[in-house]
């Protein structure tokens, strides 16, 4: 059974709602016809029904079991104008609000917010910032996160793997009050990271065995980021003892049951490690793409955490079968 059967037959018996925000895209209708045409979502379109009608016909899709929405006569609208004004606390007038639910990426993501659908996944014309930024404005980040992360499920064969975070913070730094008052600790977000990772990659059938990564295993370095994945360790054992995390651990220990019978033995997680955390963006987003380019892994995401809803990002570069997945995907995580 390969990565999807299970979630599709999961998403067959409990059905899920999409909103696919980026309109008659040729891309988006093909994954949309078959996602519906095979049973496996509920989608909901974003745009005219005329343009959707003319673009399905030249291209011929059949999109009769989609939902078609559009802003601009939205039966609801009212009531998503009064509740947008309501979440942003004051930051926005009524005719601001209207203004910004014309496009599809805020009306999107109020759809889901106000119950309409169970997730969505924009950005297949949408950049990151204007698929992620909604989401933070009106999704917001669910009870005890406090911040949101990124990770990216890998497969090659029956093997899988999560990398995070490889797409949305680019490092961590502690967080602080007016007062000067450190509020949330740099360590205490990569924890978080970890633990949010290995809750994903749960999803997928990984038993996480979480490796907070660094150039250092077990205080063999000093400087850089080692203090970090140190302290990182600790606070995510904290936060869920209950799983199998390590570190700080250099790569090879955690995957080279040789290396780390050396470097770290009695370890539960080195040489076996499936759930690999990484101190920065730039360690992530390179860690991830040499294990796709050279390692020869199918890397499905960058699947987002920590908001109250599923929104997950799609690349503008994508075809339709990265949107067909995606949608899986991330219809799986509501």
């Amino acid at each position: 059974m390969n990565i999807f059967d299970k979630l599709i037959d999961k998403l067959k018996e409990t059905p899920r709602t999409i909103v696919l925000p980026d309109g008659p895209d040729q891309r988006v209708m093909d994954a949309a016809e078959k996602l519906t045409k095979q049973n496996i979502l509920k989608v909901i379109l974003v745009g005219t029904q005329a343009e959707f009608d003319e673009a399905a016909k030249a291209k011929g899709y059949d999109l009769s079991k989609c939902e078609i929405l559009n802003p601009k006569n939205y039966a609801d609208m009212d009531a998503m104008v009064t509740k947008m004004v309501e979440l942003r606390k004051g930051k926005l007038s009524e005719d601001e609000a209207r203004e910004m639910l014309s496009h599809g990426n805020y009306f999107g993501t109020m759809l889901v917010k106000m119950g309409k659908a169970d997730c969505l996944l924009g950005g297949a014309t949408y950049s990151t910032a204007d698929t992620v930024r909604p989401a933070l404005q009106l999704i917001k980040t669910k009870p005890g996160a406090h911040l949101v992360s990124s990770c990216f499920i890998m497969v090659r064969g029956d093997e899988r793997l999560a990398m995070g975070d490889c797409a949305i913070n680019i490092d961590y730094q502690d967080t602080v009050d007016k007062e000067g008052n450190v509020t949330y600790t740099a360590a205490e977000k990569l924890a978080e990271v970890a633990v949010e990772t290995a809750k994903t990659a749960e999803i997928f059938d990984i038993d996480p065995k979480v490796a907070i990564l660094s150039f250092s295993t077990k205080g063999s370095g000093k400087g850089g980021t080692v203090k970090l994945s140190h302290d990182a360790t600790i606070k995510a054992q904290e936060m869920a003892p209950e799983m199998a995390i390590d570190g700080e651990l250099q790569f090879d220990a955690a995957v080279s049951p040789v290396v780390a019978e050396t470097k770290c033995k009695g370890s539960k997680v080195a040489g076996r490690a499936n759930t690999f955390i990484f101190p920065s963006i730039e360690a992530g987003n390179i860690g991830y793409k040499i294990a796709q380019r050279l390692g020869g892994f199918d890397a499905y995401g960058p699947i987002l955490q920590g908001l109250n809803a599923p929104i997950n990002d799609l690349s503008r570069g994508c075809n339709a079968e990265e949107i067909y997945t995606m949608a899986i995907i991330t219809a799986a995580l509501a």
